[in-house]
């Protein structure tokens, strides 16, 4: 984009002028936000239309979640036009840090959301024809808080700053179809910036509301109550990401919120398709679908009825579903690989669900073994095998973790369709995650190598030679970056953590499987160790933690409880506080991130062996040069095999082990053997903790007590974990650690979404 800074100047100021009635001195944040984005849309839009009608195959990227954090730095920079917009702003007495202010995009619970929102930006940047959909949720995940300790949610109110980077396209607006109701969806598109190639993707998120929002007649007879509930039926579709589906209620609004989401992007492809007057019958000549994760599979019975409803028969649309869809798959855990209730789902949407009884019937002519292939069985429709079925390729997104989908998870699919399956390790982009979060390691980088690493991740093994050059300016670098997240971290958690203290940091959705419990209880380890005096010299930490649990999820909810009562007994205690403090940061979103990845000395990534798909967040501490304490579990295994497992801190059982180990496991029996840990685990119920509901009881019960207690092995893995994490503490400071960072750092490569998306593209997508 060609950038002129009167004209950037006058444009902002017409905007401002014909919308706020003010200029760019008088103009208020959100204002000058506003107009400032507008601006530089209205540069960028030739580019855009350009990119979005170049006649290429394009892929159709399906994920209920798309964590796009703040736009506006990352637009600039991704532009070419971030120092001079902000050079621009200073010419008028303006501030571009001004708007640090403004609100993330939270519509992602986390990896998840992430990758798909790092996918979008690498596709952009590869010039890759890739176009998200998703939902244009009117509060984000939720804003989180806490009081007395435990998680409390609000509203996520994203929209409060106005929203310049999307267009409403209200001429693609569909209707979806429910047996209950009906509801308009009406698009917002967003342009995905590549860096500085003038290339534009297109995330394009849909909102729901009423197909006749006022009803003049009702309103005139005073029954105006009747359209109010018909409109709130309508919006509530999209007001927040991930309804508690703890209920059947919340359940059959996920179903809505899914369904919405395919059936308005399949309705405007087709109907667009038509308009073209193209075959329907060559549609995969021209598009494809990735399904990021089941929650947008029911995407394959509705274009399965949609292409019948065109005259395809059953065979044909079934042959050309085959050919266009893909699906990505998370997890291998039973619970969150999606499943409807057959009845349910029936009642509401019939003709969809016919479409699901056919595909069924079909697998059952194909002569399979009907108790180990099936999509519906005992009256419930499991998504990810529907998937499979009918997708083209199915992938995983970590070598260790595509395995276990073939020899466990999937394996009698992978045994009848071993051609379907293929492993692409997820990636992150490098621009956000080093270029914009942390500018002065990555200048100190183009000294060394050059800029070419900018879009090509793999040249920073260039940086070989010089690691033992840079270990002082990047000690400085973090040091300064560390001083900037403990100033932020004061200003709003209220808590000081001395910048010379190690940053050991564990931050990424809370579930009981990423093991932040046996972070926890190492802290309570060491905190009674160093007042009993067992523990001498303990090197100075604070351990950072920064996570959401969903709502209903009520285990999760009682580690947070626990971890803050940890760091008001820790915090509070005048005698550790040379060695020790605590923190876990309120409301963690990709802002809050940006700070945190560059200034960790340690990233904690210890989920049980087996249990974390690949991970994200361990790419990107490990591309700002921060070794991984973690076990042996997804990106894990490669982070190691890039960088070396002796430059990392690896413990725990391995994945070949874990299902060994439960077979004999007696975790109160691991327990007695340790005084300490015992120590540690009894703080859960002997009131040195606060707690008022009895959440700290259950989580101790959940270690000691019933069928199949420390399910995710927290017991055992803590002698092992305590053993390396003090090691890792000990060496930290050292040259020898230091290097090991920049040796991260340079094997970093591999795990870039420019990598990633590439190869979606030529063994997926054959664009």
């Amino acid at each position: 984009m060609k950038f002129e800074k009167e004209e950037f100047l006058r444009e902002t100021e017409r905007i401002l002028e014909a919308e706020y009635a003010t200029d760019v001195t008088h103009a208020q944040k959100r204002e000058l936000y506003n107009a400032l984005s507008r601006a530089v849309m209205g540069m960028c839009y030739p580019d855009w239309r350009a990119s979005r009608s170049d006649g290429r195959k394009r892929c159709g990227y399906f994920s209920a979640e798309f964590l796009m954090g703040r736009a506006i730095y990352n637009n600039l920079l991704n532009l070419g036009v971030l120092e001079d917009c902000r050079e621009a702003l200073a010419s008028v007495g303006r501030d571009l840090g001004e708007f640090e202010e403004v609100e993330d995009a939270a519509l992602g619970n986390g990896g998840l959301g992430r990758l798909a929102a790092c996918y979008l930006e690498a596709a952009a940047s590869c010039k890759i024809p890739l176009d998200g959909y998703g939902i244009r949720y009117r509060y984000g995940l939720f804003r989180q808080t806490f009081e007395g300790g435990y998680q409390h949610e609000e509203g996520d109110d994203w929209l409060k700053w106005g929203d310049p980077w999307s267009v409403c396209v209200e001429r693609d607006s569909v209707i979806v179809s429910f047996a209950d109701q009906k509801v308009r969806a009406v698009p917002y598109d967003m342009p995905i910036f590549g860096y500085r190639n003038g290339a534009v993707g297109t995330l394009r998120l849909w909102s729901s509301e009423a197909v006749q929002p006022f009803d003049f007649a009702s309103f005139n007879e005073m029954r105006g109550e009747i359209k109010a509930a018909e409109n709130f039926a309508a919006t509530k579709i999209c007001d927040v990401l991930y309804p508690n589906d703890n209920t059947m209620v919340g359940k059959i609004l996920r179903l809505r919120q899914q369904y919405f989401l395919v059936s308005a992007s399949l309705q405007d492809i087709v109907r667009k398709e038509k308009e073209e007057g193209r075959d329907l019958r060559t549609l995969y000549e021209r598009r494809c679908f990735q399904l990021n994760d089941t929650h947008p599979v029911i995407a394959i019975p509705e274009l399965l009825r949609l292409l019948r409803a065109e005259g395809l028969s059953f065979d044909e649309a079934f042959g050309v579903c085959t050919r266009v869809f893909n699906f990505t798959n998370h997890t291998i855990m039973a619970e969150a690989l999606e499943k409807w209730d057959a009845l349910a789902l029936s009642d509401l949407l019939p003709e969809v669900y016919e479409q699901i009884v056919a595909c069924q019937q079909r697998l059952e002519r194909e002569d399979v073994d009907p108790q180990k292939l099936f999509i519906i069985r005992d009256n419930v429709v499991h998504m990810a095998n529907l998937a499979i079925y009918v997708s083209s390729k199915v992938n995983g997104v970590a070598e260790i973790h595509t395995n276990i989908l073939k020899t466990e998870t999937f394996r009698d699919w992978y045994a009848q369709y071993p051609e379907k399956f293929v492993n692409i390790t997820n990636g992150i982009t490098p621009r956000r995650w080093l270029l914009l979060n942390n500018p002065a390691l990555a200048a100190l980088i183009d000294e060394k190598i050059g800029t070419s690493w900018h879009t090509d991740l793999k040249q920073l093994r260039k940086l070989e030679p010089y690691l033992s050059d840079m270990v002082a300016p990047f000690k400085a670098i973090k040091g300064e970056n560390k001083k900037k997240l403990a100033a932020y971290i004061k200003e709003h958690e209220g808590v000081d953590i001395p910048p010379h203290f190690i940053f050991d940091v564990q931050v990424k959705r809370l579930h009981e499987y990423k093991r932040q419990l046996l972070n926890a209880l190492s802290i309570l380890y060491f905190y009674f160790g160093i007042k009993d005096g067992t523990i001498a010299e303990f090197p100075p930490t604070a351990f950072i933690f920064g996570a959401k649990a969903a709502p209903g999820y009520y285990m999760a909810k009682a580690v947070i409880k626990l971890i803050n009562e940890i760091a008001a007994l820790v915090n509070g205690d005048e005698e550790v506080a040379p060695y020790l403090r605590v923190v876990f940061v309120q409301n963690y979103n990709v802002s809050y991130a940006e700070k945190i990845v560059c200034a960790a000395d340690v990233s904690e990534q210890i989920s049980l062996a087996g249990m974390e798909a690949s991970g994200t967040g361990n790419m990107k501490f490990m591309l700002n040069g921060t070794v991984t304490l973690g076990t042996m579990d997804g990106a894990n295994v490669e982070i190691c095999e890039e960088a070396g497992r002796e430059n990392n801190y690896i413990f725990g059982a391995t994945v070949e082990e874990v299902a060994a180990i439960r077979r004999f496991y007696c975790p109160s029996e691991m327990t007695e053997q340790d005084p300490r840990l015992k120590r540690a685990l009894t703080a859960l119920i002997d009131g040195t903790l606060s707690d008022e509901t009895g959440s700290l009881k259950k989580l101790y019960e959940s270690l000691t007590l019933g069928h199949m207690p420390d399910r995710y092995l927290v017991i055992y893995d803590f002698a092992d974990y305590v053993r390396v994490k003090e090691e890792a503490l000990r060496d930290f400071g050292t040259d020898e650690y230091y290097l090991k960072c920049l040796k991260n750092l340079a094997g970093a490569g591999k795990f870039s979404a420019d990598r990633s998306v590439s190869e979606y593209a030529e063994l997926v997508w054959k664009i």
